[in-house]
């Protein structure tokens, strides 16, 4: 059964095995070649393929032994990684004579796809390389051999790690037992172990009915390559084609230490990292069709590089669409500034439509492949569901959204009105529930994660006479981050709570006070904002904890020192905390 919708499929003969081959997309387009894993089969790109055919020839093949393919004979010998190069040119050859192919492998499929892309018969036929949880068995041997020969605590501790998460290598190696198991309990549990711990969608039609059989054929791979080539790696294991290294940061079974060292290897190299587990063909398809694209389209266009994003976390957030609201000033232009220096694309939106409209502006010129301007008042539930909807259709599902638009609000909680409340729990507190609804909907639906922040401030936690209103929305957005990072968990999205202290942002010059006429409200706003001014703690140290705590999922993130001390009191003195908030603020 092929869940493959409208592949065209032909025979490749080759070394005494039939392969099954499917094909997608004009083949007038530059040919990518998808390489499974084990205990795969083809279908386990049926997410991707059709999305790289939008753009592409895609070919996908069933490995010998697995799929559609036909076992050699014998089995023992079978599956060497020789043969496994010379299947590969075969199929190159069918679908792609004249033209170099792009290459693509997951698991084995990276690890045989290594030995494509860095022996010398292949040289030419390769146009770039696409790994992912998968290392090449000689870049492994010598990684070993370092640690052994020139042993420290930390080469220790890499060997102990990568050994415990590479247990089963040693059960592939037994006799008849993994073909029992496979071929019993193991294949029949398989579709839910997956569902179950690498969260991996029940789509139906994969895994394929062949599971038990693939599986048993492919313990194989392991019996004629891994000890072979571990004890004995090839000195001149040199990539001769540029190489996209994408790696999954909760990978079980391999460890991101093993490719510290790659760019000795691969010296075009470029590098991305997924929060996600080992089987990202079937839990993050969109992310993986996006970054071939750009990889595949880079190569053919004549510019074979590395990431061009300069910022700290290009691998991460590299052509990931990022949503910031209040993006026109302040934190949010920051913010949007620090995601597209990191490669993403930014959609910078705000009420102020010439202040987006800038964001987005240099948000292109400092790195965003593509920025868009959106004018939206977050607390317009109906103009919220309008540009959920616009974002969708033109520029895809979210991946992080930044709830950053807020206003502030000072004065007694006896002279605030109830209009004054309603406006500062309009914009600080249902600007962000309709953004986590809307878009966090999406990222649920999509079932490939996400991340939202929502920007709360040191005031959730630290109690004042001055800001009751203010601080009660901040409050609120604390817990909501927190609700939903327990709700949304399980769904692979993460939830952070930002939480800045005083901050050099026009916030200060613009925010209201309750009781006072508006020649003393000028003047609190102006005493405010020199305030600020003097501690002069920049935006742009936000905006960098805002991408750091995506990248580690932190769940609140205090960032200056007075908001770090004063959760630090919240937790341990909060009597010293309620004290502070009884004193008259200076005005």
């Amino acid at each position: 059964m092929t869940v493959l919708t409208g592949a065209r499929e032909r025979r490749v003969r080759t070394g005494g095995v039939e392969l099954c081959v499917a094909e997608l997309g004009d083949p007038g387009q530059p040919t990518v070649i998808l390489v499974h894993g084990y205990p795969d089969s083809k279908e386990v790109w049926s997410e991707v393929a059709p999305r790289l055919a939008e753009r592409f020839h895609v070919v996908l093949y069933d490995v010998r032994g697995h799929g559609r393919s036909t076992a050699p004979r014998p089995l023992r010998g079978g599956f060497t990684l020789k043969k496994l190069t010379d299947d590969f040119l075969a199929v190159a050859d069918a679908v792609s004579p004249d033209r170099p192919v792009h290459l693509v492998g997951h698991d084995w499929g990276s690890v045989q796809s290594w030995e494509f892309a860095t022996v010398q018969r292949t040289e030419g036929r390769i146009a770039s390389f696409t790994s992912m949880s998968g290392p090449s068995l000689d870049h492994f041997g010598h990684w070993i051999n370092k640690r052994l020969k020139h042993p420290t605590p930390r080469r220790v501790g890499q060997l102990l790690g990568q050994g415990a998460k590479s247990w089963y290598i040693c059960l592939l190696h037994t006799p008849v037992l993994p073909e029992l198991a496979w071929r019993g309990p193991l294949g029949k549990r398989w579709p839910k172990i997956l569902e179950r711990v690498e969260k991996v969608p029940g789509n139906g039609g994969y895994p394929t009915s062949s599971l038990p059989t693939d599986a048993a054929h492919g313990a194989w791979l392991y019996r004629d390559n891994v000890r072979a080539r571990l004890r004995r790696p090839r000195t001149d294991a040199y990539a001769h084609a540029p190489v996209q290294l994408i790696t999954p940061l909760d990978d079980a079974f391999l460890s991101e230490k093993l490719y510290d060292e790659l760019e000795l290897w691969a010296p075009q190299l470029t590098r991305r990292t997924l929060p996600a587990k080992h089987w990202i063909p079937r839990t993050r398809p969109d992310r993986l069709a996006a970054w071939i694209t750009e990889f595949v389209t880079s190569v053919e266009g004549g510019r074979p590089r590395a990431v061009t994003a300069t910022g700290k976390y290009a691998d991460r957030f590299g052509g990931q669409l990022v949503l910031v609201t209040g993006a026109g000033s302040g934190i949010g232009r920051a913010t949007a500034y620090a995601f597209a220096e990191a490669g993403a694309r930014v959609v910078a939106v705000d009420r102020d439509a010439e202040g987006a409209a800038r964001t987005a502006e240099m948000s292109r010129l400092i790195g965003a492949p593509e920025a868009w301007a959106e004018t939206v008042d977050v607390s317009d539930e109906q103009a919220m569901e309008k540009l959920a909807a616009k974002v969708a259709a033109e520029y895809g599902v979210v991946d992080v959204l930044v709830n950053n638009a807020g206003i502030g609000l000072g004065g007694a909680f006896l002279d605030t009105t109830p209009e004054h409340w309603k406006e500062v729990l309009d914009v600080n507190l249902w600007g962000v529930i309709h953004g986590c609804r809307l878009f966090g909907k999406q990222m649920a639906e999509r079932g490939q994660g996400g991340h939202i922040v929502n920007t709360a401030s040191a005031a959730a936690y630290q109690p004042s006479r001055a800001l009751p209103a203010y601080s009660t929305s901040k409050a609120a957005v604390l817990m909501l981050s927190e609700c939903l990072r327990a709700e949304l968990a399980g769904r692979g999205i993460g939830v952070s709570a930002i939480c800045p202290g005083f901050v050099n942002t026009n916030i200060t010059s613009t925010a209201r006070f309750a009781g006072v006429d508006a020649a003393e409200e000028k003047r609190r706003q102006k005493k405010s904002a020199r305030l600020y001014a003097l501690r002069n703690y920049p935006p742009e140290k936000v905006a960098d904890a805002i991408l750091r705590a995506v990248v580690r999922n932190q769940a609140v993130v205090p960032v200056t020192p007075e908001a770090r001390g004063a959760h630090l009191m919240s937790r341990f003195t909060p009597r010293a905390l309620r004290a502070i908030a009884r004193l008259e603020p200076p005005l």
